[in-house]
Formats: C-alpha cells, sequence, structure tokens
C-alpha cells in the first residue's frame, strides 16, 4: 500500500485504499508489521498516514461502528486521527505543507462504507446519516449472500434489487453519495443511469480474462467468448 499509494497519486488519480476492517490502525497511523529478536520491527503505514485520498471499510455493521470509524479518520474536534506522518500532504502536490494538509484533510478526504451485510442495510439510514461517512458503496455479490440471495450466473434476485436501491435511496436521503461494485461496462452504465456516483466498472482480472478469451474464440472462428459473470470471472 505505501508504495502503491504514491505511484497512483504521482499519475493525477486519487488512491481509495480498502482496508480489510473496521480498525483505527489500519485508518490512520503506523504500525509494527512484525518483529524479530534482536532486529528492528517492519512498520507499515495506516491507509491515510500512507497518503490514501480516501478510505474504502467493509464489514460495517450498526451506527456505532460508523461512528467509529469516522473517529479514526478524522482529526480533531471530528475525530482522534494523530498528526506526524510526512508523507500524506505529498501524494496531493509536492508544495503542499503539513499545515496546509491538517487544515483541509477532515473536509477533502473521502469516508467510505461498504454496504454488503443484512445487518447494514437495516441500519443504512443511520448509518448515511452520520457526520463524516461520505459514501456508501454498496456489494452486491456479499450483500446478495448476506441477505440470502446470491447471485447465480449473473442473476440478481428482485430483493437483491430492492436492497440495492434502498441504499441508494439512503444515501441521496442523506446528502451523500452512493457507490456500487460492477463487473461490466453495461452493468456500469445501468446504475449510473440509475442515478450512482461511484461505480467500480470491473477489476482488471476479469477484463483481461474476458478480452483474452474473446480474442482466442474469434482467433479459432468461435465467434466472441463467454460471458463472465462472476466478480472476478467465471
Amino acid at each position: 500500500m505505501h508504495d502503491a499509494v504514491p505511484a497512483i497519486a504521482a499519475c493525477g488519480v486519487s488512491p481509495i485504499v480498502r482496508i480489510p476492517d473496521n480498525q483505527a490502525f489500519m485508518v490512520k497511523r503506523e504500525y509494527p508489521l512484525f518483529a524479530q529478536p534482536g532486529k528492528w520491527a517492519e512498520h507499515q503505514k495506516g491507509a491515510f498516514d500512507s497518503g490514501a485520498h480516501g478510505v474504502l471499510v467493509p464489514l460495517l455493521y450498526t451506527v456505532e461502528d460508523a461512528k467509529k470509524l469516522v473517529l479514526s479518520a478524522k482529526f480533531p474536534p471530528q475525530g482522534q486521527r494523530g498528526f506526524g506522518s510526512p508523507f500524506p500532504q505529498e501524494r496531493f502536490h509536492p508544495d503542499l505543507g503539513s499545515t496546509e494538509y491538517l487544515q483541509q484533510a477532515n473536509e477533502s478526504l473521502l469516508t467510505i462504507v461498504q454496504i454488503e451485510t443484512k445487518e447494514a442495510l437495516d441500519n443504512v439510514e443511520g448509518i448515511a446519516a452520520v457526520p463524516g461517512i461520505d459514501v456508501l458503496f454498496v456489494g452486491p455479490f456479499d450483500l446478495g449472500n448476506n441477505i440470502g440471495h446470491p447471485i447465480t450466473n449473473g442473476e440478481m434476485h428482485d430483493e437483491l434489487h430492492a436492497a440495492i436501491a434502498k441504499v441508494l435511496t439512503a444515501a441521496n436521503a442523506a446528502g451523500k453519495k452512493a457507490g456500487i461494485f460492477c463487473t461490466s461496462g453495461e452493468q456500469s452504465n445501468k446504475y449510473a443511469k440509475d442515478g450512482f456516483h461511484m461505480i467500480s466498472v470491473a477489476t482488471d482480472t476479469l477484463i483481461l480474462q474476458a478480452s483474452v478469451i474473446d480474442a482466442v474464440n474469434t482467433a479459432k472462428g468461435l465467434g466472441p467468448g463467454p460471458k463472465l459473470t462472476g466478480p472476478y470471472g467465471k
């Protein structure tokens, strides 16, 4: 992460880091990765101290979880994030100083929560209303699994469609943005027309896989390749 973030930022693209869990040290601060007797511990930067422009956090369940995340992500008085990493300001502009970063960070950095559990869906209006939460991001595959309607062969149950619409409605009602994970340009276009603001169009593994299969099938005279329906391919 601490290598990828500056590389992405150097291309003029905002690096968004998905962390594995809603834990404060992953959101904000430097932490030891491992240590051996007689050796210094290797340290890993948290998402924001590495210079991420936003953090995407899975496995939220309640309003309290969302409030806990905001405390980790924001500097006082909105939160409890510590100040001191020399790296994040450079990921915006080489001339940006630490004072300017401190003054702008709370308003400029994105705090994105994944709505992918039944509990989060049940509490989505409350989660959306938490000050400091900027985006509700739908993970359709996990959300479908968790509400008892998994996506199979690319088909989505009506209850899952309704759940996704509920997240969008909650985000709009709270003045927040809504995002969603998609597997194709066609699906992305559909959700963009529905009003979603942030869309993951497809994974690199899916796009590469589909392109290679399609090219090989065409070379063999078999026509277009099969449609890939999973989040990462078949």
